[in-house]
């Protein structure tokens, strides 16, 4: 009895997975048809076309850099300033080594009306950047967990070995495994409280007022355009307190911007 009840379950689930397998090829599909729909139709100078079509592979939850690269080509050929930043941003956060895409988004930005300068970085900041740069939060996770079995079998070399010039060989091992295993972990952790706090987005209305506080009647401070990358820093029912590239802060509607 029990023998025939695992072996429905077993064909239950094989089922299930035959079913799903088959919506997933079947939606694979109907995305490549409409991508490659979009692409006929951005050739024909049908911009606007094309981007209802590859919409509709986002409304599918299918992410792509070549999707939001293309996205972004037909938003700048119909002078979507805003967007186009915005899919040139997306694609360059999937990769952010691509040449075309970095290209692209300077021609972009090129476009757009606020000329933001940043605040001056201290040797500190470019030193840490050009460390943790060097691996990914992924990497930087490994590298932590490769010194802490690098530093215990290191130790326990030095623990158990007669020989003195061993002992010291293995001892400085341990202690340099140390070191840069303090480092790994102090890199990753920051890495990834730098991801969380990081909440880029795009302004996407034509103009916008920045204002000292979240309502419609505080004073303006200054005044954004579309297309302008900021960070969000605090959300408050429909308002954002956002900062721009020089340090400056101010609270817009929630809705005049997406985040990246």
């Amino acid at each position: 009895m029990k023998g025939t009840i695992l072996k429905r379950l077993g064909s239950i689930k094989n089922t299930f997975l035959i079913i799903l397998l088959f919506f997933t090829v079947l939606s694979f599909a109907q995305n490549r048809s409409l991508f490659e729909q979009g692409k006929s139709l951005y050739k024909a100078e049908k911009y606007q076309e094309a981007v209802n079509s590859w919409m509709k592979i986002i409304a599918n939850e299918q992410h792509a850099s070549e999707l939001y690269f293309n996205l972004g080509n037909a938003h700048y050929k119909l002078n979507n300033i805003g967007p186009s930043i915005y899919y040139y941003e997306k694609a360059s956060l999937l990769a952010p080594n691509d040449a075309d895409i970095k290209n692209n988004l300077a021609f972009a930005e090129n476009a757009k009306v606020d000329a933001i300068e940043s605040l001056p970085k201290t040797i500190f900041y470019k030193w840490y950047h050009t460390i943790s740069d060097v691996l990914t939060f992924d990497g930087w996770a490994y590298s932590t967990v490769l010194f802490s079995i690098c530093f215990m079998l290191f130790f326990l070399i030095y623990y158990f070995s007669y020989s003195e010039r061993i002992k010291r060989l293995f001892f400085a091992a341990a202690a340099f495994s140390i070191v840069f295993l303090g480092m790994s972990l102090s890199m990753a952790y920051s890495i990834y409280d730098d991801a969380i706090k990081n909440q880029p987005a795009i302004i996407f209305a034509e103009s916008i007022e920045v204002r000292e506080a979240p309502n419609l009647g505080s004073e303006i401070s200054f005044t954004l355009h579309e297309g302008t990358k900021v960070q969000i820093v605090e959300k408050v029912t429909d308002w954002a307190l956002i900062e721009i590239a020089n340090g400056k802060e101010g609270w817009i509607p929630f809705s005049d911007l997406k985040e990246l």
